[in-house]
């Protein structure tokens, strides 16, 4: 795979230490205050940045290193039920991206199952089944780790258990659409 920029990626500066991902390895390091690069993509509040020729993933929350906004908290009335809590979930579904492929989680066909559990106390628990393009993927653990804070931030979610599953395998017949015209697989 070769790794670039285009024209169009946006130039950055890192303004502090940064924890990032280095894509597709999947591997945490840290990059320091003063490097420069360019942002390739910026989808559900995280961003691939370009850096000395490799790829790094820039957590939402570290949003402000880059020059950026974090994305803000969500909200839920007390009175919203399930029905809402669900639909808040997969909007928190769609918004986990590989960071080398411009498509979400569900519109790449990755999740499986998405349970929620209604608690005595009024809390919920989220159970989600989801897999990989590929087993040997080396963003896996981020893309799962993704999964599991981004729907943890939906109100009244105590936990998100993901269980990271190959049987069915996947395959491009599982993307929506739009996902395979967006790819070319259409």
């Amino acid at each position: 795979m070769i790794v670039s920029y285009s024209r169009t990626s946006e130039p950055i500066k890192f303004e502090r230490d940064c924890d990032v991902v280095l894509v597709p390895q999947g591997d945490n390091v840290s990059l320091p205050a003063g490097t420069v690069g360019y942002i390739t993509q910026a989808l559900g509040g995280s961003f691939t940045v370009f850096v000395e020729g490799n790829l790094f993933r820039v957590a939402g929350e570290n949003a402000d290193a880059i020059g950026k906004t974090a994305p803000k908290p969500l909200e839920l009335a007390d009175t919203e039920d399930d029905d809402a809590v669900e639909k808040l979930v997969w909007q928190q579904l769609r918004t986990c991206f590989d960071p080398e492929i411009p498509i979400n989680v569900v519109e790449l066909g990755l999740i499986y199952d998405c349970q929620i559990e209604r608690l005595p106390d009024g809390q919920r628990k989220a159970a989600i089944q989801m897999t990989l393009t590929a087993p040997a993927c080396g963003m896996g653990d981020v893309l799962v780790d993704d999964v599991r804070t981004k729907v943890e931030r939906v109100p009244t979610i105590i936990e998100a258990d993901v269980d990271l599953v190959f049987d069915p395998p996947w395959g491009r017949h599982m993307m929506s659409e739009a996902a395979q015209l967006e790819t070319g697989m259409l």
